[in-house]
């Protein structure tokens, strides 16, 4: 890094209006007459550990203040054990990495802030979300840990910004001083999902990666693509500019509107306010167990804890996940799939061994409409449940609500005895994420939009739904193609 690249502290303004280090006058009683004591008290009378407590609760702006003000304070501020709080506060530096590069607290301090002070807001949290991920991941899924590029340069960065005429947020740049988003490989590190012949998975792209895809065109001016996906085409974007009805630094899924004759017409999908709340969610969703690892892969199904049904020795729990590259504001259909867990206890009797025969579905939208399905086994099978047994499925449907709910049972039978029950299936709710609609669609009369025909449909249980068949969607084929090459 280049000298002129580095952060120094500036001289501050003191913190006192006064000086502090002039004697202080002893207090003068009712009568007017001082107290007994005659000896004036100074700043440098005082003893030491006093003042070091009172510095401790200070902010390191307000604690190099302190060190102009006196030369008793500028000894006091930089005491080692101050700066070593404010380390592991803003750079998460460790006891081993002090001893490691042979400096003290304050100068440990004094070279992160050089090189990396402009990100001093969000660096700790960034930084502990990708050391967490990493710690995660590393047993679980090396490979993915693997892919990951080094932090990139500040001036890497800047070249960027000069290339395609836009400020990078500032918590975005942090994050990608840390790494440089991850190589193009499969699986992805921001998530997969996976649904009959329907496969997504999402990389971090890279700076230079992400700059060939930036948009300009009109509907998606001033978007940087964050993540992409090999076989859908699929990718997020970050918007670089508050225009075409986006807020600045919002992460989306774009959505063509396939009502309106104008390209430009463009819904979003918004999955974040901001990079740092967009990563560090996610991370966390990783970390905590909420979305799976199966098969070396993080899958985003979405697990409410309080999802289970107990039916004897029967337990059910479900996951669900929304798909916006199969979903769409205009017309509105929406697209989830949820996994379904069937669990037989450990410690069930033998003789307790039945298997499902049929299912039974209650689904209601939005609107209070309420549909109801039956059908034979669940995706063409009829699991056999034996104690200790786990039997998963997923499966899919979609509706024109931006909400709806299913709950219902499964029907079994006893192996090894005469008897039939139901074993019920939790309450579970699917929620469209927050959209937004394209300004095109706002600011144009009804006259400008062609209406295609459209036929409500209330969302349906597909349980049953053949290999390949996506609810009759028509959907464009993907680009397929890296943004760089866009």
């Amino acid at each position: 890094m280049t000298t002129s690249s580095r952060r120094t502290f500036s001289r501050p303004s003191p913190v006192y209006t006064s000086s502090v280090s002039q004697s202080l006058v002893p207090p003068i009683n009712a009568s007017g007459s001082k107290m007994a004591t005659s000896m004036a008290l100074s700043l440098d009378n005082l003893p030491s550990d006093p003042l070091l407590l009172i510095l401790s609760f200070l902010d390191f702006r307000d604690l190099i203040s302190c060190s102009f003000v006196s030369r008793r304070l500028n000894e006091l501020s930089g005491h080692n054990p101050l700066w070593k709080r404010h380390c592991f506060k803003h750079w998460l530096v460790t006891e081993s990495e002090k001893t490691q590069k042979g400096q003290t607290w304050k100068d440990l301090f004094r070279w992160y802030y050089a090189d990396l002070g402009r990100y001093i807001e969000h660096y700790s949290n960034l930084k502990k979300a990708w050391d967490d991920l990493k710690t995660y991941l590393t047993q679980r899924c090396p490979r993915m840990i693997e892919s990951l590029k080094e932090g990139a340069k500040e001036e890497e960065l800047d070249a960027i910004e000069a290339q395609i005429g836009c400020k990078l947020p500032c918590d975005y740049r942090c994050s990608y001083r840390i790494h440089n988003g991850q190589k193009l490989v499969v699986p992805g590190l921001m998530g997969s999902m996976a649904l009959s012949n329907h496969y997504r998975s999402e990389d971090l792209l890279d700076i230079e990666t992400a700059a060939g895809g930036f948009q300009q065109r009109k509907g998606m001016k001033q978007c940087l693509p964050l993540t992409f996906c090999f076989h859908t085409g699929l990718s997020q974007y970050l918007a670089l500019e508050s225009t075409e009805g986006r807020a600045r630094s919002e992460i989306f899924y774009h959505c063509p509107d396939q009502m309106a004759q104008d390209p430009s017409a463009i819904d979003m999908f918004i999955t974040g306010s901001s990079f740092t709340e967009w990563f560090t969610s996610y991370v966390h969703n990783v970390v905590t167990g909420e979305y799976p690892i199966i098969r070396d892969q993080i899958f985003r199904y979405v697990h409410d804890k309080q999802c289970v049904a107990t039916t004897g020795d029967i337990s059910v729990s479900v996951s669900t996940s929304f798909l916006p590259e199969l979903s769409s504001v205009h017309p509105p259909h929406f697209f989830f799939t949820y996994r379904i867990r069937i669990e037989m206890a450990r410690n069930a009797l033998p003789e307790n061994a039945c298997q499902l025969d049929s299912r039974y579905w209650k689904i209601t939208n939005a609107n209070g409409n309420v549909e109801e399905v039956r059908g034979p086994g669940v995706v063409g099978e009829f699991p056999v449940m034996t104690p200790g047994k786990v039997h998963e499925y997923a499966s899919c449907t979609t509706f024109s609500t931006t909400s709806e709910y299913m709950e219902g049972h499964y029907t079994f039978h006893r192996l090894k005895k005469e008897e039939v029950f139901d074993v019920r299936i939790p309450r579970f709710h699917m929620v469209c994420p927050t959209f937004r609609e394209s300004v095109v669609r706002s600011q144009n009369s009804v006259s400008d939009v062609s209406i295609a025909p459209f036929h409500e449909d209330n969302s349906s249980d597909t349980d049953d739904y053949d290999e390949g068949d996506l609810r009759g969607m028509n959907l464009a084929a993907p680009a397929g193609r890296c943004p760089r090459h866009v």
